[in-house]
């Protein structure tokens, strides 16, 4: 199978940079496949689950949103927050729900709902990730 460059970085660094057959995440519009040769193609990331295929194995990721660009058969995801399944600490993941759901239920102001469900749907995707 045909490979691209793939590069995967967040604010806190490269987290990687070398070949991929595929990868298959959620932007703002849908869940969508990257592979060698794809146009160019930029958008927005949505909270999901990302799968980077390298060496025909597959392992999937929670990413917190960010952007993707694909250029000249290069791809750039640019992610607030990237873990891969293996990385993540279900039970801080748990407790981050539970702290979410919490606050949800006590906020009245719009912002602090937004920001209430923002953090619940980043901590039901890492859960969601990590029992993959």
């Amino acid at each position: 199978m045909s490979s691209f460059r793939l590069q995967i970085v967040t604010p806190d660094g490269s987290l990687f940079d070398g070949q991929a057959e595929a990868l298959r995440l959620k932007t703002s519009e849908g869940y969508v496949s990257i592979r060698a040769k794809h146009a160019d193609y930029i958008a927005a990331l949505d909270i999901g689950m990302v799968t980077v295929t390298e060496n025909g194995k597959s392992r999937n990721a929670a990413c917190g949103g960010g952007f993707l660009s694909v250029e000249k058969g290069e791809v750039r995801l640019v992610a607030t927050t990237f873990e891969y399944a293996d990385s993540i600490d279900v039970e801080r993941a748990e407790l981050a729900k539970e702290n979410a759901e919490a606050r949800l239920a006590e906020v009245k102001e719009e912002s602090d709902i937004a920001i209430a469900k923002a953090k619940l749907m980043r901590a039901l995707n890492r859960l969601n990730v990590a029992e993959k």
